[in-house]
């Protein structure tokens, strides 16, 4: 029996406060229907409702804030007219700093229109320049636009913004045009002709959880907007929560739907190594120097003696073993602290603040400027304790760190990671169906997904505007119903959190650190019996817990893709963080590929692509955006 529904018989805690209406099913017909009401899925339902078209956003949170960048960002990589470096160039730069292993669609696409997207932003309300002239003067500050910069200032190919003021205003223009918002409404299949995988996709079904209705949406053209699957290797919810890098309804429900349908995924085998998830802090912006958002902050050790960088600066991966190993050596004393005091004051504000970047990051506004604030903390007068080498710093991706447990990894916590494969147009492999933001392969930044899910939901509102009216099928939309209400049919179950940890050890044991074929095959043996016999006995005593049961369920989907994955690279990698024991040479020329796994015929298909196989970039987009009339297209 649940806690929640012992506590309730018992009188102890109210009953579940919404009407329960699992007997009700609705159906919504639109021309267009985005899965995902983050910073991606707003921006692709409010260009496609600019087109004319009839537009549903379907969204497991609050639109309003939900998401990646839902509670804020602290900057936006972009071209303008002030930087330095053409589209091609940064991308090249990414390219080489990746090894190849990079979505360099994604990423030319928000270097062309990405400037594009950020003022249309603006227009709607988002903030992304200081326009007080509260920096006035500053050395990152341009004078006459107001943007001021961060990163490397003198390319200026990353303004800081004030990515709190985003969502709200994408929400307000999204209501404005009429797009029809299911909030509280999580996504759990994409339909399609015939109930065929690998058809046309003409739509989706989704469950309210909170009220339990079912929802049948129809549409022409359906994008793909939800984020990575995490609690893959860590979960810890008696001990720790819910403690994840983005949002806890950032599950990969996505990656499942799409795999289900018989969409590609590329890249699924590339995994992080951290302490972060689910054991660590709540959010890394509290840490300084263990975040990108402090990067113009000085370190000092527990005696005030400056640290310096061996390896390079402060925002390089090489900087690691060298900061790691000196403090090892006794050479620094710990802790470390970041010293606030010591910048000048304008460089101080652009840190911490209501305006500063650090207030604008994740989860940072009210646990940390505001928290430490209400505490007294004073940036000109304190400085503030980093956790590097104390247990809750981030590792990976260019942060510093150490990972704890070397086979509890992390999946889309914090770095890239794989998704789904997409073309020029922002199209999968399936007729019908669009994909953009975090749902892509090795996507990462709100600058990525904003540009994209602007881009894609033009590309699907053309799609729509000639497609042929979507048409269900009914058994379908009926063997989905019943997978969904199964757990409240049983009173005597296992909890998701019992499933989620079971998981979790799963994969721990055989897709940690260290891989071979036979730890794999065994580990899908073991996802294969959580599937068949323990699944089935999982129980859910309110439309909130049977998302939350839907969501572990999906989980073990995105496993068994990694796992797959995995079993079809014969090789190690460095920027993959990939190590096979029966196949050790890193990165041989040969596996400088991109492997793309999909379901057909309910049997999975690898298939072995060049890493660049998106070809010519400035060709390919000219040819895929002939009627576009952008910023860097005029200025050419």
């Amino acid at each position: 029996m649940s806690d929640w529904l012992q506590y309730a018989e018992r009188g102890r805690a109210i009953k579940w406060p919404y009407p329960i209406r699992y007997d009700v099913e609705n159906e919504v017909s639109t021309d267009v229907l985005v899965v995902g009401g983050g910073i991606a899925g707003c921006f692709a339902a409010i260009t496609a409702a600019k087109k004319g078209l009839k537009v549903a956003l379907l969204e497991k949170g609050a639109t309003i804030r939900s998401g990646s960048a839902g509670s804020g960002i602290d900057n936006f990589s972009v071209i303008t007219p002030l930087s330095k470096l053409s589209p091609e160039e940064l991308i090249a730069n990414s390219v080489a700093a990746t090894d190849g292993y990079t979505n360099a669609i994604i990423y030319y696409i928000a270097a062309r229109e990405g400037y594009d997207t950020l003022l249309e932003l603006e227009k709607m309300g988002g903030k992304v320049r200081d326009s007080e002239g509260i920096f006035k003067g500053a050395p990152f500050r341009d004078e006459k636009t107001g943007f001021c910069f961060c990163g490397d200032v003198e390319a200026k190919t990353t303004l800081q913004v004030w990515g709190a003021t985003f969502k709200p205003a994408l929400y307000k223009e999204c209501k404005r045009l009429g797009v029809a918002i299911y909030d509280r409404t999580q996504a759990t299949s994409l339909l399609t002709e015939r109930g065929k995988q690998g058809a046309r996709v003409v739509g989706a079904t989704g469950l309210n959880i909170r009220t339990g209705e079912f929802t049948v949406f129809k549409a022409k053209a359906t994008i793909l907007c939800l984020s990575c699957p995490q609690r893959i290797w860590q979960f810890s919810a008696e001990l720790a929560g819910l403690n994840t890098g983005k949002p806890h309804t950032n599950i990969g429900n996505g990656h499942a739907m799409a795999w289900r349908a018989g969409a590609a995924l590329a890249h699924m085998e590339r995994s992080g190594s951290s302490i972060r998830s689910g054991v660590g802090y709540p959010f890394p912006a509290n840490s300084t120097a263990t975040h990108p958002s402090w990067g113009a902050c000085p370190l000092v050790d527990a005696t005030g003696k400056p640290v310096t960088f061996h390896g390079g600066t402060r925002s390089t991966p090489d900087m690691e073993a060298d900061l790691v190993g000196r403090i090892m050596k006794g050479e620094y004393k710990l802790p470390l602290y970041g010293d606030l005091p010591s910048l000048p004051e304008v460089v101080r504000k652009a840190l911490f603040g209501p305006m500063g970047r650090v207030g604008h990051e994740g989860k940072s506004e009210i646990p940390v400027v505001a928290t430490y604030t209400q505490a007294g903390f004073d940036p000109s007068k304190d400085m503030l304790q980093s956790y590097i080498m104390l247990g809750g710093e981030m590792a990976g991706g260019g942060r510093i760190g150490r990972a704890g447990i070397s086979n509890m990894r992390t999946f889309g916590e914090e770095s890239p990671v794989g998704g789904v494969l997409i073309d020029w147009d922002m199209k999968t492999n399936l007729e019908g169906l669009y994909a953009a933001g975090d749902q892509l392969f090795l996507a990462v930044a709100a600058h990525a997904a904003s540009a994209t899910g602007r881009y894609a939901g033009r590309k699907a509102a053309e799609f729509a505007i000639k497609a042929a009216e979507p048409r269900v099928n009914r058994k379908q939309i009926e063997a989905e119903k019943a997978r969904v209400y199964a757990p409240i049919k049983r009173k005597d179950g296992i909890d998701w959190k019992e499933l989620n940890n079971a998981l979790c050890r799963v994969m721990q044991n055989y897709c940690g650190d260290l891989k071979s074929d036979e730890l794999l095959n065994i580990g899908l043996l073991w996802l294969k019996d959580l599937e068949e016999n323990e699944a089935p006995r999982a129980s859910a005593w309110d439309p909130h817990k049977l998302g939350r049961t839907i969501d572990v369920l999906d989980l073990i989907t995105c496993s068994q893709i990694i796992i797959h994955a995995c079993l079809a690279r014969k090789a190690s990698s460095k920027f993959l963080n990939f190590q096979r024991l029966d196949y050790p040479e890193v990165d041989p020329p040969e596996w400088l590929k991109c492997i793309a796994l999909r379901l057909e015929d309910s049997k999975v298909k690898s298939e072995l692509m060049p890493i660049d196989f998106w070809g010519p970039l400035a060709e390919n987009y000219e040819a895929h955006n002939k009627d576009y009339q952008g910023w860097y297209r005029s200025k050419r």
